[in-house]
């Protein structure tokens, strides 16, 4: 409202006043100043779509917007984010729980010691992120000292990797460790309890995607007693793969 608008309401007040009591000159009118503009909003994501969902175009489009991402507090302890790396046509996406420090400092998925274990994993069953898989993780950015995600913070990275399975549509999903499958399926049932089991990933999807999950490599590399089940459920899991593509292990 500006200070003529206000003037005006003003006079027209103390009019009434004085009439409804029956006395006295009005003093001298204030002074009045324009109300403040409004702030304007802020504009829209250009990834927001109808209903609040966010969608991408393709996958760099997607990682273009992680790398600006400051959804949460960790984008003030980040040294990079980790959108996440592979085929951009894959058979199989593996997701684990979020960067350590090794992936904060490359900008990459699983780079260190248990991403060296997921590697020769995945080469057991004829899967490579160099062909055929894409991998990345629940929340692309490092909680501070490795420290489990708070449910905000996977909240504020959700919509990126319901996008990334969206648009790479994998024929198999394998999630690694307790926080991926938790958050993908919304359960709270351990690893322990539920790894070697096939799931069905919906999303947003109009068709679901199987999911099967499994101990993540830190978890076998602390504990030795591990290793025999998960290889029990990668022999699963490629049986899984072979009858969606019977092609896939063959030629390297």
């Amino acid at each position: 409202m500006d200070s003529k608008e206000k003037e005006v309401i003003y006079s027209f007040l103390s009019t009434a006043e004085r009439w409804a009591r029956g006395y006295g000159e009005v003093g001298p009118m204030p002074v009045f100043s324009d109300d403040p503009e409004p702030a304007s909003a802020p504009p829209e994501s250009p990834a927001a779509g109808a209903g609040g969902h966010t969608s991408f175009g393709t996958i760099d489009e997607l990682v273009s917007c992680v790398r600006e991402c400051r959804r949460c507090p960790l984008a003030e302890t980040r040294t990079n984010t980790v959108p996440g790396i592979g085929s951009i046509r894959p058979l199989v996406m593996v997701i684990g729980e979020g960067p350590g420090a090794d992936e904060d400092a490359q900008g990459e998925p699983f780079v260190g010691k248990a991403g060296q274990l997921l590697d020769k994993m995945l080469s057991a069953i004829r899967l490579s992120r160099r062909t055929n898989c894409y991998i990345a993780n629940i929340i692309k950015c490092r909680p501070p000292n490795n420290r489990d995600p708070s449910p905000e913070e996977s909240a504020a990275c959700a919509p990126f990797i319901q996008e990334q399975i969206r648009l790479l549509s994998p024929k198999l999903i394998l999630t690694v460790g307790r926080i991926a499958v938790q958050n993908l399926l919304s359960t709270s049932q351990g690893i322990t309890r539920i790894h070697g089991q096939f799931f069905t990933y919906k999303g947003a999807l109009e068709k679901g995607i199987p999911l099967m999950p499994t101990y993540h490599p830190s978890a076998l590399l602390r504990n030795e007693e591990l290793k025999r089940p998960a290889w029990e459920d990668l022999k699963l899991f490629k049986n899984r793969l072979l009858e969606l593509a019977p092609d896939y292990d063959r030629g390297g």
